[in-house]
């Protein structure tokens, strides 16, 4: 029996593709750079929002020094329209709020930054008592390594195999295999289902309420 659900935000709990999205043409706009669609910027994000700046950034511009400088003027604009446009997926309030009622722990993990995880978790979640939220910062590796998953694990005192661990990319099922968590992967999301099965996650799911009957 699963004890504990952890979940990837972006793409899995929330659609945040659109204001990212929006964020990084800023950006591209403040250098005079071509710009990209909502659906092109789901394959640059997943690895963190410098990451996902540096794959915007045209190739000869993505200098360490010009990726961080465009890094800075993303960061202050996301933070004042990080919740424009961004929704929950539909089913996500009432899976997460079932689950709670039920006694499973509830956590996150991901790597979009900390501070932006917590405003975000405030505005569109107030009444989930989240075990944990950890986002991206200094102090932890990001996905796929599995330290932050560890940590939380660590937190709940539970064993491995009382975790699913849910995602909607790559980036997740690789996370999943290496902290050696059950896997589900997620259809609603950013990525295809192609690229979910790649990885072999013990589950692949089209609905949230499916996630009630791996538990």
């Amino acid at each position: 029996m699963k004890k504990l659900v952890i979940f990837d935000l972006d793409g899995t709990l929330l659609n945040t593709i659109d204001d990212l999205g929006d964020a990084a043409n800023y950006v591209m706009r403040h250098y005079g750079y071509p710009e990209f669609t909502s659906e092109e910027y789901k394959y640059k994000v997943g690895h963190g929002i410098r990451k996902l700046v540096e794959r915007a950034l045209p190739e000869e511009h993505r200098t360490s020094q010009e990726v961080d400088e465009a890094t800075a003027l993303f960061m202050p604009y996301y933070e004042l329209h990080k919740a424009d446009k961004t929704c929950p997926y539909n089913g996500i309030p009432e899976l997460l709020m079932y689950l709670q009622m039920k006694g499973v722990r509830i956590a996150v993990a991901t790597n979009k930054a900390q501070k932006a995880v917590e405003g975000l978790m405030r505005y569109y979640f107030p009444q989930i008592h989240f075990l944990a939220t950890i986002g991206q910062s200094d102090r932890v590796p990001a996905k796929p390594d599995p330290t932050i998953v560890h940590e939380i694990i660590r937190r709940a005192g539970l064993t491995k195999d009382e975790v699913l661990y849910v995602g909607d990319s790559n980036v997740d099922m690789e996370t999943a295999r290496n902290a050696d968590v059950e896997a589900c992967g997620v259809t609603w999301g950013f990525r295809k289902r192609e690229e979910l099965e790649a990885y072999r996650p013990a589950h692949i799911i089209d609905d949230p309420k499916q996630i009630l009957e791996l538990l």
